[in-house]
């Protein structure tokens, strides 16, 4: 008889009902979930559970019944919304710069480019909002959402407008703002102003709403219009500035970066309520230069247009780049997330899994940089050999011309497009704590560090695919190295380089290692989210995706011009993506640290050097594997090598005179021309001469060509400043 139970409860199970294809896949992501993972704990492809999920199959059983009781428990806890999210794009708008008008009048408006929005029920006051003329709206695909709780975008800068303070938001959208005072206005902002952005994964948190002062509301608001020196060394206000005092007294408090360029005023969250408002202060030297241009000097409608677009595409910032660039990784794989109820009813927080958890953990004592706590044992000045130390770092190599470059008239450089992005895409890390293992036998599949001699490497014969092919050692960079010099003993190498090693055809013997058991794709949706806002901000300015090599060169040419503030995007996401890896490997800032004393950076879970070199080395091997294979079947060479671009003498100045397009298609696994990361573009192009002026102006024959061939200039040879 059971066995006929059995029998009628699979035939039940082979009729279990599932959800449509596109909520099993909200159901999924709203957890966090990744495919490796629903895929691992059904015993099933990853390529199933995506097969699934685009409805091109079913589940069948034993997988359907298992399936099916997942997606049940997703959906008690993830409900569907009453009404799909909707995105409204507005129309195509010119992209002249018109004339600033005067402000209208106060009167109640909503921007021309949707229809006015029912307000749902909230305070008895509501900000007014106006539209003071024409302006430049984002582009067609970054409107805010329709969620009520953030109508009004993600952010707004504050200015002050014929004696009017005015919050400038984006779509044009313009709210009068009656705060007399700095915690008024944080007040107003948490109660009003409809401010903040929906989270991008399902355990995470809405981002908080950010409010930008203009130099006329610092004034407006007691706020000094530029730091003393002696409050840009610290970093933030003194204590007993009246504006922090003024907080105190309204029960606003600061963290512990206090009241700076990026301040973050908050009350203690109560249930799942948070009240947290983030301030950014360009005169304060908030946006920086180098990554954000000039944007902290445009009028104020500009500045909104520009920052709502990068939060739109990447994240409401919250800090620099670099910061935004962590704090990206962890909205994606926040580290905890609601458990299961109790006997009680009441849901406790878990670790959220893919994630790097509450905690920070130890990485293993040759991936420390030097002065951190593992390494305070050491002699005091002991510099610590390759056999002592995880050194990956990017390329910076270049060797003198041969005679028959000398022939050729130009130098030709071209970039890989966000690189060290490319290098992240679909790339296994560590998640936990790395297990020290001797000689241990080499898995490509397990990151961690690994001590291994690649001396025996021959450059000059190696594999590509399946065939032995013959190479000019001496005209290649060794890629085991970031000087490019050929390794002669014992070292650590991330698995990335290990496993290079073994693709050019040699085996490997590791003395010991450094392995991560508990792994995954922690930044597949990092990764997914800046391309994104690279290649979609890029086809704004007029570079698409899908034009062949000879188009795209002549959509790059000139493309910051066609919208300089939308440039300003771009040239911020990239910084994005270098700083936030950056971050994963952060230095002592001062705060009087010394050797061997832990420093802030480290109590933060995202501290992990070994992410940052297990993206660097494959970002090093991605680009040295392109170069083996063009010079396998061109017989061309780099003449240098720095990061992510590569210099080659030609006869002609574009790289179509020396890349071996054949009916607009490129080398297989060679260098491509196009806008998608991973892909290159033209760099710059410089005359041999120049190249040879150069080296022999500054007596340095293996001058880095690399770092000047974008405009020629050539300032200080050590640093190319």
């Amino acid at each position: 008889m059971s066995e006929l139970f059995d029998r009628i409860d699979a035939l039940v199970a082979s009729r279990s009902s599932l959800p449509a294809p596109a909520e099993r896949k909200r159901l999924r992501q709203a957890h966090g979930l990744t495919l490796d993972e629903v895929a691992a704990a059904l015993n099933v492809r990853r390529a199933t559970v995506s097969g699934w999920e685009s409805g091109k199959t079913e589940p069948r059983p034993p997988e359907r019944d298992a399936y099916a009781r997942m997606l049940r428990q997703l959906a008690e806890l993830y409900p569907a919304p009453a009404t799909s999210p909707q995105h409204t794009e507005v129309p195509e708008t010119t992209t002249t710069r018109a004339p600033r008008p005067a402000p209208a009048p106060d009167v109640t408006a909503t921007p021309v480019s949707e229809p006015p929005q029912p307000r749902p029920a909230g305070p008895s006051r509501t900000p007014a909002s106006r539209r003071p003329g024409a302006r430049r709206p984002a582009p067609a695909n970054t409107r805010p959402g329709t969620d009520p709780r953030f109508e009004n975008g993600p952010l707004a800068v504050v200015d002050v407008d014929n004696g009017q303070v005015v919050a400038y938001c984006v779509g044009g959208l313009v709210l009068d703002v009656p705060a007399k005072s700095i915690p008024a206005l944080v007040e107003w902002t948490f109660r009003e102003a409809k401010l903040g952005q929906p989270k991008l994964s399902g355990p995470g948190k809405d981002a908080d709403p950010l409010i930008v002062l203009t130099e006329a509301a610092c004034e407006r608001y007691g706020l000094p219009v530029t730091l003393t020196e002696q409050e840009r060394i610290t970093g933030r206000l003194p204590e007993s500035h009246k504006v922090i005092r003024q907080l105190a007294c309204a029960d606003w408090k600061l963290t512990k970066r206090g009241f700076g360029p990026w301040a973050r005023i908050y009350r203690p969250a109560q249930g799942s309520e948070r009240a947290c408002v983030q301030l950014c202060i360009p005169s304060w030297d908030a946006l920086d230069t180098r990554h954000w241009s000039e944007a902290g000097q445009l009028p104020a409608a500009d500045l909104a247009r520009i920052l709502g677009v990068y939060a739109s595409r990447v994240m409401t910032p919250r800090g620099s780049t670099a910061v935004t660039g962590l704090e990206l990784m962890t909205a994606f794989h926040p580290p905890t997330r609601a458990g299961e109820p109790d006997a009680h009813g009441k849901r406790h927080s878990e670790h959220n899994p893919g994630s790097l958890g509450q905690h920070p953990v130890d990485p293993a004592p040759c991936e420390v940089p030097d002065g951190h706590p593992l390494l305070a044992g050491l002699p005091r000045f002991h510099r610590r050999t390759p056999a002592e130390q995880l050194f990956e770092e990017v390329l910076d190599w270049a060797r003198p011309l041969t005679d028959d470059e000398c022939m050729k008239r130009y130098l030709v450089g071209i970039d890989v497009n966000m690189a060290f992005a490319a290098g992240a895409n679909g790339m296994v890390v560590g998640l936990g704590a790395p297990a020290h293992v001797k000689h241990p036998v080499f898995d490509p599949k397990l990151p961690g560090s690994w001590l291994v001699d690649l001396s025996h490497v021959d450059l000059s014969r190696v594999k590509a695919g399946k065939e032995w092919v013959a190479l000019d050692a001496a005209l290649l960079p060794s890629p085991f190295t970031p000087t490019g010099e050929r390794p002669t003993g014992a070292a650590w190498y991330e698995t990335r380089t290990v496993a290079y090693a073994v693709e050019l055809g040699y085996d490997v013997a590791p003395i010991e290692a450094n392995v991560r058991y508990e792994n995954g794709r922690y930044l597949d949706s990092w990764y997914n989210r800046l391309r994104d806002a690279y290649v979609g901000t890029m086809a704004d300015l007029g570079v698409p995706a899908d034009v062949g090599p000879e188009e795209f060169l002549a959509a790059m040419d000139g493309y910051r011009d066609r919208d300089p503030e939308l440039a300003i995007v771009v040239s911020a996401s990239k910084a994005t993506v270098k700083g936030g890896l950056g971050k994963l490997r952060e230095r002592p800032r001062g705060e009087g640290w010394k050797p061997g004393e832990p420093w802030r950076a480290l109590q933060r879970p995202t501290w992990r050097p070994d992410i940052r070199a297990a993206v660097i080395a494959r970002t090093r091997v991605n680009m040295h594997r392109k170069i083996v294979k063009h010079a396998a079947f061109t017989g061309q060479y780099p003449v240098a090598i720095l990061s992510d671009c590569a210099v080659y003498a030609s006869y002609g100045p574009s790289p179509l005179d020396f890349l071996p397009y054949r009916q607009g298609k490129p080398l297989p696994g060679g260098w491509r021309l196009g806008v998608s990361p991973g892909m290159v573009k033209h760099e710059g192009t410089q005359t041999v001469l120049w190249g040879e002026g150069v080296r022999e102006q500054f007596a340095a024959p293996e001058l880095n060509l690399a770092r000047y061939i974008k405009n020629g200039e050539v300032t200080n040879k050590d640093d190319g400043e």
